[in-house]
């Protein structure tokens, strides 16, 4: 009996371990990028947008830029566009393409490559994150003040801010309001649309990217180099660490048809894409 109680756990703890979500590598571009902070996928031009410090990190030098890769890891163009300062998460909705630049917002015509508008975000430090709503909502955090700002009629303003949130970085935009990560202490948070802020889970400091991966489940990045899956009831899991290789995790992009992660490595100067098995 013993043993046949010994035989049924070994079973179980196999079973769970094949059931286990994991990152496998499919590519990784070429190091031409520049300081790559963030990426996103464009579903309808099937191409990935990266944006490129390429500088400090919050210095108003005009260094900064867009690159345009193709799905399978190829470099179409470095230098799609320039004249940017510090760019960072970037948002897309329709043919405009939206990009946190320190303090002020660049929307980008996707079609042309030409910057259409910049608007400035007043009382804003640090601009970092970018998501927009299905329909067409615009949030923007603000790693340096904690707050979340939206665009409303072309101009900036502040949409939300808690003494709880200390340096937000990635934010989300779901069904039901908005997740935020935070750098400062690797803190989760669901904000309702209702604006109830609620604590889901803890993953890492540096907290940087947060993606969906479907069914209430999404992914978080922590900037040294670590991705972690939580899941709907807020468990938190880490799947993925490269800090014995010094290569960075910043903010991350999903495809939910293709399962694809892919993930910005900073200094290390490209993109690293890989399969999410859930």
């Amino acid at each position: 009996m013993k043993n046949l109680i010994l035989l049924i756990v070994l079973t179980c703890g196999l079973s769970l371990s094949n059931q286990a979500q994991k990152l496998i590598l499919k590519w990784k571009s070429d190091t031409l990028l520049r300081v790559p902070e963030s990426v996103l996928f464009d579903a309808v031009r099937n191409k990935l947008y990266v944006a490129n410090i390429d500088g400090s990190p919050w210095e108003k030098d005009g260094k900064g830029s867009i690159s345009v890769l193709s799905t399978d890891g190829k470099i179409e163009k470095v230098e799609w566009v320039t004249g940017l300062d510090a760019p960072k998460g970037m948002g897309l909705y329709k043919n405009n393409l939206y990009v946190a630049d320190v303090s002020r917002v660049i929307v980008i015509d996707v079609t042309s490559g030409k910057i259409t508008n910049k608007i400035e975000m007043e009382g804003t430090k640090n601009l970092n994150d970018v998501t927009v709503s299905k329909s067409g909502q615009v949030y923007i955090s603000d790693s340096g003040t904690g707050k979340v700002y939206t665009i409303n009629k072309g101009k900036g303003e502040l949409y939300f801010e808690s003494p709880e949130l200390k340096g937000t970085n990635g934010v989300l935009a779901i069904a039901d309001g908005l997740y935020l990560v935070d750098f400062s202490n690797g803190q989760n948070w669901k904000l309702g649309k209702d604006k109830k802020l609620t604590k889901v889970c803890i993953t890492a400091e540096q907290a940087d990217g947060v993606v969906s991966v479907g069914n209430g489940d999404y992914l978080v990045s922590s900037w040294g180099g670590k991705i972690f899956y939580v899941n709907a009831k807020g468990e938190s899991t880490k799947i993925l660490d490269t800090t014995a290789e010094k290569v960075s995790s910043a903010d991350i992009e999903y495809d939910l048809k293709s399962k694809t992660l892919y993930v910005p490595t900073f200094f290390k100067n490209s993109v690293m894409a890989y399969t999410f098995e859930k």
